[in-house]
């Protein structure tokens, strides 16, 4: 589906309003939109120590509702949102900076089940996870 200039731009705000219904991700664990575009998204947040696990960590779950966030902010622009049905995440190492960033993109978008692969990082670059998403939307 191609949009123009000016449908792209709505969906875009659309998607960043949405994102804030989202109230677990953003009042809870402070997760942003930072940019949208057709299948792709970037969101963080800032961690905290209340995103850190008993050992000092960032937590996955904290980790993995960054990613989710994203991939559902991603997979909503200019469309009906959709739900993961399926996600498997790794873990690849721990963050070293004080900001955790989520790159969601679309694999493939069709009409009712999308893949998406988003990777998560720090403001240093340190790669701190990847996920893979299989989601659904109605038709």
């Amino acid at each position: 589906m191609e949009l123009s200039d000016e449908e792209l731009a709505a969906a875009c705000q659309k998607a960043r309003t949405d994102a804030l219904l989202d109230r677990f991700s953003t009042k809870k664990c402070g997760c942003r939109v930072e940019d949208v575009g057709p299948g792709y998204a970037r969101c963080s947040f800032d961690i905290t120590p209340d995103h850190l696990n008993g050992i000092g960590l960032v937590m996955g779950g904290a980790t993995f509702t960054l990613a989710d966030f994203a991939m559902g902010i991603a997979a909503g622009v200019g469309t009906d949102p959709s739900v993961s049905v399926s996600n498997t995440i790794e873990f690849m190492s721990p963050a070293r900076g004080r900001t955790l960033i989520a790159e969601a993109r679309a694999d493939r978008q069709g009409r009712t089940i999308g893949f998406y692969t988003v990777d998560v990082t720090d403001e240093l670059g340190t790669h701190v996870a990847r996920m893979t998403a299989t989601c659904f939307r109605k038709a």
